[in-house]
């Protein structure tokens, strides 16, 4: 398969409610439409995960984040025109996204992936946020490459982007940084 009939087949199953395994601009994840509820609980059920913890999701640019937050901190502007590696930024309320995705305080952390990536393709064709959880059953380890992927999480999803796809990831998870709408920075994970 080339790459056009690998994103071809990927939005497919995305847009049908499937979940993928996919590289990332940081590792291996599950991912599926932020959008779609019945989706994004597929993904808890083969990570195994709580729902109350929420997700990463990636966005094609900021004004794709802006369609999905209530209010973009002008702080978020400035790290995201400055970033020169992967980073997540939780923003204070999500809306128009899967309940599951969110917190229980409404915030939601995106991505915007770092670079040129097959995941940024996908994000921009399919016009909505991506799921983007590691590859692993949660409280495992997150898997740094394909061969670290479990053969159950393998099994469970509807589609496996092929390993071709990968160029660029880390192997290594995102920074994440909560901002608040007064100018408030967190650094979870720096």
């Amino acid at each position: 398969m080339d790459t056009k009939e690998i994103l071809d087949k990927t939005l497919e199953v995305l847009k049908a409610g499937g979940v993928i395994l996919y590289p990332t601009d940081t590792v291996w994840g599950l991912g599926c439409d932020a959008c779609n509820e019945q989706a994004v609980k597929k993904v808890f059920e083969i990570k195994r995960r709580s729902e109350a913890k929420s997700l990463v999701l990636l966005a094609s640019d900021l004004d794709m984040v802006a369609k999905y937050v209530k209010q973009i901190p002008s702080v978020a502007i400035d790290l995201v025109e400055v970033n020169d590696a992967p980073m997540t930024i939780i923003y204070p309320e999500g809306q128009y996204l899967a309940p599951s995705t969110m917190a229980a305080d409404g915030s939601v952390g995106i991505r915007i992936p770092y670079g040129e990536h097959f995941c940024k393709d996908v994000v921009k064709r399919l016009r909505r946020p991506l799921v983007s959880t590691s590859a692993n059953i949660s409280g495992e380890s997150t898997p740094e490459d394909f061969g670290s992927i479990s053969e159950e999480i393998k099994a469970a999803v509807d589609y496996i982007v092929p390993r071709a796809m990968d160029r660029t990831s880390t192997g290594r998870a995102s920074q994440i940084i909560k901002l608040g709408l007064g100018g408030e920075v967190e650094i979870i994970r720096a």
